[in-house]
């Protein structure tokens, strides 16, 4: 026999074999799970016909085997396609299981979002596809602002994706600044809450582009807000228009933010706070990042570094 026959001799036993199980595996259920609905003549002729094909397989009978798999298939089709699950009904069950885990994690635990713009480089780029958690705070009623669980508030610091407050079709992402009661001051594009400055350290030039044609030069800086600290961009000073904001104190059950991109960030210093309801989670981590650049190609766009990479 040459190795190509007995290949497919052995994928052919290898077939067989398996419908041949699977089939006497699902009769048995059947009998078992209804046995009221399966005359005992047929019971009979379907135990007979499995113990065919226990007999043959166990022979290592390929022919015999495939008869006898043949001969209890028909009995089966004949006799107990009531308790058979059609391929359609099967693929429609398991479509409507998978979506209905998703739409229960997409609900309370996490939901994907894409960043259609720059307002929070260099923390999060244009293209950068993040997972929000949808309890990090509490959980809510789906479709609604209406909170089941509340556990805690944000911190100061927390990059969260929120319902936009004039617009609540519309998902914005900022980072935390202030805290209900706190008073906070943008002077001179430095923050202060309480009246204390928040630490900051300029590490040097940085640039970056949107849309791969307009380069912006700007300086990077670190700023502590909480325990962990985070990046910043500022517009050189000789480029960048001022945007002050006097002493203005948080209400109650609201938060103030601001984008990591603190020269081209439309943020509460124009629109004003979030009321906690609003807010939808907990930026957790990059899965997926690609730059918008049409010179480069599909692969030569994809920002591989930036693959789960946690947002901080």
């Amino acid at each position: 026999m040459g190795v190509l026959s007995w290949w497919r001799e052995r994928n052919a036993w290898s077939r067989v074999k398996a419908d041949g199980r699977d089939l006497v595996r699902e009769v048995r259920q059947i009998l078992k799970k209804q046995p009221q609905r399966v005359r005992e003549p047929v019971v009979a002729e379907l135990n007979f016909a499995v113990g065919e094909v226990q007999r043959t397989l166990a022979d290592h009978d390929l022919d015999s085997s495939r008869r006898a798999v043949d001969a209890l298939g028909e009995l089966v089709d004949q006799h107990l396609a009531f308790a058979l699950k059609s391929t359609i009904r099967e693929y429609a069950e398991s479509i409507l299981i998978a979506v209905a885990i998703a739409c229960v994690l997409r609900a309370f635990v996490v939901e994907a979002f894409q960043i259609p713009s720059g307002s929070m480089i260099p923390t999060l780029e244009v293209g950068d596809h993040i997972f929000v958690s949808k309890f990090a705070y509490g959980f809510s009623i789906p479709f609604t602002n209406k909170k089941i669980f509340e556990w805690r508030d944000p911190s100061r610091g927390d990059v969260i994706v929120f319902k936009y407050p004039r617009d609540l079709s519309t998902d914005y992402i900022k980072r935390v600044v202030g805290l209900p009661g706190d008073v906070v001051e943008v002077k001179h594009s430095e923050v202060f809450v309480n009246g204390k400055l928040m630490p900051r350290e300029r590490l040097g030039p940085y640039k970056y582009s949107e849309n791969d044609t307009d380069v912006r030069d700007c300086e990077l800086w670190q700023e502590h807000l909480g325990p962990d600290p985070h990046l910043l961009i500022q517009e050189n000073r000789g480029t960048r228009e001022e945007r002050d904001l006097p002493p203005t104190q948080i209400p109650q059950h609201a938060v103030f933010v601001m984008g990591d991109n603190r020269d081209n960030s439309y943020d509460s210093r124009f629109w004003g706070t979030v009321d906690l309801d609003l807010i939808k989670g907990k930026a957790l981590i990059i899965w997926w990042s690609r730059a918008q650049a049409p010179s480069k190609t599909v692969f030569e766009s994809v920002r591989w570094h930036r693959f789960f990479h946690a947002v901080r």
